[in-house]
């Protein structure tokens, strides 16, 4: 069926549930540290307006934590089922990697996650906030971990291969392989990026609806300053991640430029829009601009940029799918660096609560930063094919011996599935963004703590039943 096989339908499958999945831990990592800065900032201060943020918050986090659970157990199982090959050519690495992630980041995270959503009035401020802070930095070692066995994968160092297995000989030098720091700085920096935009277009419809309080101002302007700071950031970090690949994985930039030869001694062009075709072998349509592509990727306005023709057919990436994928993660990234900016110019001028135009860009790039996690995840894996580890072992050696009817089957199963489950999940996700802060919670007392009443942070029920309002999802 449109010609494809059992192994491409493995490759859907894996990409369809990863992209579920990536959405909820980005979301996770970035909300766990806005918590721990919520809390920390009311116990510095007082203001009440940063605890009835963290209450709001908290409910989402539970929310989306829970399902970067479930869909996170679903892709583990995968490898085993859909991928055995690779795990028994790989397990040695990746198997130690993926358990030190439980131990170390997920048990900690569940350890004191109950102490954090339910322990507000039953606990001290003290020990209720190292435990909001020691889930934020298990999301962290989490990331940390995954990135390493991804990253391996990409960059494989320190291991033999004996027997047709691999088997590591230098573990810090299979954790911190050559492209491992740049793409864990890219991702945390990513999830981090992600969330204020989410935290921030949230502010804005609010706003846009008349709603302005003092939570929902505070909301945007934190939201807006984290923009403002890292968005940029993560354009050096970018470019340096860019360097590194240039370096391990030339013919992954080359896919990405859509460079396919080099003319003589001419510096390399920069593409920045056109078609890139595999058949023809050459980019439809491009608009060119000359030596940017040197000076970009080499910092020279001389050196040349690997090309596509000087790699064998069968060990080049997709160019087609690459190409665009990093330019909408590229695009949306100067749009964040843009909004930042404005930002600040609203700021300056008193005006950042009420500028209709610029509320309504807020609240349209909300979901960018996870749009733009996805093209860029897209960007790496794909950029890495025909490899499941880069030079080591190809994507076809590596999938299970799986017929075509059961890929088929297991796939129109979890697009099933996944969009009923987790649709419901997102859409209360979304009730709770409707509702919004109660400025008013917990005002039975001034700051609460050990022993006194207040509202509990209860993660379920934080949406009312009868709650109707649909103008979200008109809005977006």
């Amino acid at each position: 069926m449109f010609g494809l096989e059992a192994l491409d339908l493995a490759r859907i499958q894996f990409a369809f549930t990863i992209s579920f999945h990536i959405l909820f831990p980005a979301i996770t990592i970035g909300l766990a540290s806005y918590l721990a800065v919520l809390e920390g900032l009311w116990l510095k201060t007082h203001n009440d307006t940063y605890r009835d943020l963290y209450h709001f918050w908290s409910k989402i986090f539970a929310v989306n934590f829970g399902m970067g659970v479930v869909s996170g157990l679903v892709m583990a199982y995968q490898f085993g089922t859909n991928w055995s090959r690779f795990s028994d050519f790989a397990g040695a690495v990746t198997g130690p990697l993926l358990t030190y992630e439980v131990l170390t980041a997920f048990f900690l995270e569940a350890g004191f996650l109950g102490v954090m959503l339910f322990g507000w009035n039953k606990v001290g401020r003290g020990l209720h906030f190292f435990s909001t802070v020691m889930v934020a930095i298990g999301t962290l070692i989490s990331t940390f971990w995954i990135l390493a066995s991804n990253s391996w994968m990409q960059t494989p160092q320190g291991f033999e291969i004996i027997n047709g297995q691999v088997i590591p000989t230098d573990w810090l030098a299979v954790i911190f392989n050559p492209s491992f720091p740049y793409r864990l700085m890219h991702m945390a920096t990513a999830a981090f990026v992600a969330t204020a935009f989410f935290v921030g277009s949230s502010a804005a419809w609010h706003l846009l609806r008349g709603k302005d309080n003092p939570a929902i101002r505070t909301m945007l302007s934190m939201a807006m300053w984290m923009a403002l700071i890292v968005a940029p950031i993560q354009a050096v970090i970018g470019d340096f991640h860019g360097l590194n690949t240039l370096e391990h994985q030339p013919a992954k930039i080359a896919a990405i430029e859509g460079h396919w030869e080099n003319k003589g001694d001419e510096p390399t062009p920069l593409i920045l829009f056109g078609w890139p075709d595999m058949k023809e072998e050459r980019t439809k349509f491009a608009v060119e601009i000359p030596y940017l592509g040197s000076l970009i990727l080499t910092h020279s306005l001389d050196k040349q940029v690997p090309a596509l023709k000087e790699f064998p057919p069968e060990d080049r990436p997709n160019s087609t799918i690459v190409f665009w994928s990093f330019r909408i993660m590229v695009g949306l990234g100067l749009l964040m660096i843009f909004t930042g900016l404005w930002s600040l110019w609203l700021r300056k001028s008193d005006k950042l609560y009420t500028s209709r135009p610029f509320l309504y860009l807020a609240l349209w790039m909300g979901p960018s930063g996870l749009i733009a996690i996805l093209a860029g995840w897209f960007t790496t894996e794909i950029g890495r094919q025909p490899w499941v580890v880069y030079g080591l072992m190809r994507t076809a050696d590596a999938s299970s011996n799986h017929s075509f009817m059961q890929m088929s089957i297991t796939l129109i199963l979890f697009v099933v599935v996944y969009f009923a489950l987790f649709g419901a999940g997102l859409g209360y996700m979304m009730r709770l963004v409707r509702k919004g802060p109660k400025i008013d919670e917990g005002k039975e007392t001034n700051d609460g703590g050990p022993g006194q009443k207040r509202t509990p942070a209860r993660p379920l029920s934080a949406a009312d039943d009868d709650q109707t309002d649909h103008s979200l999802t008109k809005e977006i």
